[in-house]
C-alpha cells in the first residue's frame, strides 16, 4: 500500500498571531507541554502543523516511534532547528553531530559508560549523596531542583572529568538555566532571533557561555598538567585518536562534547531526582514501600552497587518517575529524502518529533495514566508495555549514551538519601512542569527536609 500524500490532520498556527504572542509572553503564556498533548489527544498518532514555512509532523504511537528511530534511522538527521538552537554550547558535540563525525565521537566516548567504568563511579555518587545530606542539618526548608542540580552536577564532573567545582555548584546551576533557558526559547519560537542580535535574553546566554568555557578549560589544563593518569572521560578524549589520521581530538571538538556531557550529565538526572522526591512526597504509601525495601536490604548503611539488583522497588519508582516527566519531553528528528511514517509520506526537510510526555501519558498503553503507579514497572515490564511507548531515553543508535549512568546515579541517590531524610512539601506551592529543554518545575519546589529518627 502506498503512502498518502495528502497531510495528516493537525491544528492550524495563525503564524503573525503567533508572533505577537511570541512578543508577549505574559499575556500569551504558551504551554509546550500541554499543547502536544492537546494535539495527540485531537488528531490522534500523527499530527501536521505548519509554522511559517516549516512542516512539523508530531508522533504519539510506539509503532511509528520505531519506524522513525530504528527502522528507517539511517534516513534521518538531528533537525537543523535543533542544531541552531542548541549550538551556542553543544557545537559539533554528540547531540547534534551527524555522520561520520557523529560515528567517530561515539565510539571514542563509549569506553567511559561501559558497565565495568559504571560500577567505578558509583562510590562517588553516594559519597556526595552523603556529605550533602550533613550540609542539609535538620528541618530545614530546601529549593529541591537547585540542591538536586548541585548534587549532580558535582558527581559528573568528579566522574567524567576528575574535577571538583563544588564552589562554583550555585553559579554553575544559574548559568546552565541562563543557556536552557535561550536554547528552548529558539526552539519553540515563532520568530527566532540569532544568537548575535543582543536581545537581554541572548547577552545572558553569551555571558553564561563564557563563564561555562572558564570552567571547563580550567579542567582541560588542569588535565594536560597533571603527571597522574586517571581513568576518567578527559583521559580518554584527551588520549583518543582518529582511526584514520591519527590526530587528536582538537580543542574546539573536545570543548563541545564536554560542554554537552556536562549539560546532559547533570541537567537531566537531577530533573529526575527533583520530580522523585516531588512524588514520594504526594503519595505516602509508596514512600512507606520504599523505606521497607531499603531497610531490608541496607540495614541502614550506604548502598553499594551490588546492592542494585536487590532494590527493584527503587527502581521502579524512577522508571516510574521518569514516565510521567521524561528528562527529555521529545524527540527530534528531519527526513534527508521523502519517507513513509504512519501511511502519511513525511516530505525531506520536515520537522518530525516523536513527543514522549504525550506518548508516556497515552491511556493506551498506561492504564490511569496520571496515577503514580511504580508498579507498572514489576517484573516483566517490558513484555506488558509496547517496546517504543517508553523512551525516557529515546531508542534506536541514538538512544542517550549516559543512559546506564543515569539510572545507577538516580537509584543510589535514592536509595542513599530516603534512608536518612524525609522531604515534605511546603504549603501554598502549585508545582507545574514546564519544558525548558528537559521538563521542570516552572518555579523550582520547596521542601520541608527532616532527618529520619531526630528528635
Amino acid at each position: 500500500m502506498s503512502a498518502r500524500v495528502e497531510r495528516p490532520a493537525g491544528p492550524h498556527i495563525n503564524f503573525p498571531l503567533a508572533i505577537v504572542a511570541q512578543m508577549m509572553p505574559r499575556r500569551f503564556p504558551f504551554d509546550p507541554l500541554a499543547w502536544g498533548q492537546d494535539i495527540a489527544r485531537q488528531f490522534g498518532d500523527i499530527a501536521h502543523y505548519q509554522l511559517g514555512p516549516l512542516h512539523v509532523y508530531q508522533v504519539t504511537h510506539p509503532d511509528m516511534a520505531r519506524q522513525i528511530l530504528v527502522e528507517q534511522a539511517d534516513k534521518f538527521h538531528k533537525p537543523r532547528l535543533l542544531k541552531r538552537a542548541f549550538a551556542p554550547f553543544a557545537g559539533d558535540g554528540l547531540l547534534t553531530s551527524d555522520g561520520a563525525l557523529w560515528k567517530q565521537q561515539r565510539k571514542l566516548i563509549q569506553p567511559a559508560f561501559h558497565q565495568a567504568q559504571l560500577a567505578r563511579y558509583a562510590n562517588e555518587m553516594v559519597t556526595r549523596a552523603l556529605h550533602m545530606i550533613d550540609e542539609f542539618g535538620h528541618d530545614r526548608v530546601v529549593e529541591i531542583q537547585a540542591a538536586m542540580a548541585q548534587l549532580t552536577l558535582g558527581i559528573v564532573v568528579k566522574c567524567l572529568f576528575s574535577a571538583d567545582v563544588t564552589r562554583e555548584a550555585p553559579e554553575v546551576g544559574r548559568l546552565m538555566t541562563a543557556v536552557l533557558d535561550a536554547a528552548n526559547y529558539r526552539l519553540n519560537s515563532a520568530l527566532r532571533f540569532p544568537s548575535w542580535v543582543p536581545t537581554s535574553r541572548n547577552r545572558r546566554e553569551k555571558r553564561a557561555l563564557a563563564r561555562l568555557d572558564e570552567i571547563l578549560e580550567a579542567a582541560i589544563v588542569a588535565r594536560r598538567a597533571s603527571p597522574d593518569p586517571s581513568d576518567d572521560l578527559l583521559s580518554t578524549l584527551l588520549s583518543a585518536l582518529d582511526e584514520d589520521s591519527g590526530a587528536q581530538m582538537s580543542n574546539r571538538q573536545l570543548r563541545d562534547e564536554m560542554m554537552t556531557l556536562f549539560l546532559a550529565g547533570h541537567e537531566t538526572t537531577a530533573t529526575a531526582l527533583t520530580w522523585t522526591w516531588y512524588l514520594l512526597a504526594r503519595h505516602p504509601e509508596v514512600e512507606a514501600k520504599l523505606s521497607n525495601e531499603l531497610e531490608r536490604v541496607l540495614h541502614g548503611r550506604p548502598p553499594a552497587v551490588s546492592d542494585l539488583p536487590n532494590l527493584p522497588y527503587t527502581e521502579m519508582v524512577a522508571r516510574e518517575t521518569m514516565r510521567l516527566y521524561p528528562p527529555a519531553p521529545g524527540v527530534a528528528r528531519e527526513p534527508i529524502e521523502d519517507v513513509e511514517i504512519g501511511g502519511y509520506l513525511v516530505p525531506e526537510g520536515s520537522l518530525i518529533t516523536v513527543n514522549t510526555y504525550a506518548l508516556q501519558r497515552d491511556r493506551r498503553f498506561f492504564d490511569d495514566p496520571e496515577r503514580f503507579d511504580p508498579q507498572r514497572f514489576a517484573r516483566g515490564w517490558e513484555e506488558r508495555i509496547p517496546r517504543y511507548a517508553y523512551l525516557p531515553f529515546g531508542g534506536g543508535p541514538r538512544v542517550c549514551i549516559g543512559n546506564g549512568f543515569a539510572m545507577m546515579e538516580t537509584r543510589l541517590v535514592v536509595a542513599t538519601m530516603a534512608q536518612q531524610i524525609k522531604l515534605s512539601l511546603e504549603p501554598d506551592q502549585h508545582v507545574v512542569p514546564v519544558q525548558l529543554v528537559t521538563v521542570r518545575p516552572r518555579d523550582g519546589i520547596r521542601m520541608k527536609l527532616k532527618r529520619r529518627g531526630a528528635p
